[in-house]
């Protein structure tokens, strides 16, 4: 159990790093991380929903109807952000008016739909708990970084701690099209050193009908994702049974052949 729950952390941060590696969740990580700040805000508020809705649906899942789990994850997801939005109102107005429309946003962000479907509702409370804190904490680290980088190029300052004088910013940097540039140098870095990435080909391919595109499911694909993995599970189900039969089979042919030796 805890080398499982050790394993999602480390595969939300490192290995499955949604932002770096997934490429998923692009709609806050460029509109927010014009600074460190905002982007650990973002984060954290993020993990605080993933952890929470992972939690909550794979306690639930065994007696939410199949029909209709994507609008009672909808719903979870849901409260939960609304909780975190009147938090950060009341205890921290200044992060809350700089996200923005971003925080009630979080209801539709892909990383929290995408693991309330693929994990917590297959798995145990605590193996979803810590994926949702793994992945959560890959996001917060993602959009600390790129945060970071435009900060310090395009205000000349960490973490609102100004070090560079201002005639050296590069405004651009702060600005929406500076989110594109540090985004796309980082990937290339990351293809650079065959780190894992969606853009390099090194991200296994999804099962799923649809290819494990949540960014732009409609939920239209649930039903046919359904069928293709119950037939998956089938095939794999029918290649063990034979595998089993065929391992029977050759035991007793070894054991007829050493029987009639034994007799000659």
């Amino acid at each position: 159990m805890n080398n499982k729950c050790t394993e999602r952390l480390f595969n939300g941060i490192v290995k499955e790093n949604p932002t770096f590696v997934l490429m998923l969740g692009m709609c806050p990580t460029l509109a927010v991380t014009t600074s460190a700040v905002n982007g650990a805000g973002m984060g954290l508020s993020t993990t605080l929903v993933l952890l929470f809705s992972n939690m909550i649906i794979s306690a639930m899942r065994k007696i939410i109807p199949d029909r209709v789990r994507i609008p009672a994850y909808i719903v979870i997801v849901a409260t939960l952000v609304t909780i975190v939005q009147l938090l950060l109102q009341a205890y921290v107005p200044s992060l809350y008016s700089a996200l923005g429309i971003y925080i009630p946003l979080i209801v539709v962000n892909c990383i929290i739909l995408g693991r309330a479907e693929s994990y917590a509702s297959k798995n145990g409370v605590a193996e979803s708990t810590f994926d949702g804190i793994g992945m959560g904490l890959g996001f917060t680290v993602a959009l600390t970084c790129i945060g970071l980088v435009r900060e310090i190029l395009g205000s000349g300052a960490v973490f609102g701690h100004t070090i560079i004088p201002e005639n050296y910013h590069i405004a651009i940097f702060v600005l929406a099209p500076g989110a594109f540039f540090v985004l796309s140098i980082l990937t290339a870095l990351q293809n650079k050193f065959k780190a894992p990435s969606a853009t390099n080909g090194s991200v296994p391919q999804s099962k799923l009908a649809c290819g494990g595109n949540c960014m732009s499911c409609t939920g239209s694909s649930c039903m046919s994702n359904h069928e293709v993995l119950e037939t998956r599970k089938r095939q794999a189900e029918e290649e063990a049974l034979a595998a089993k039969k065929a391992e029977v089979a050759r035991k007793e042919a070894e054991l007829k052949t050493a029987t009639s030796k034994k007799d000659e």
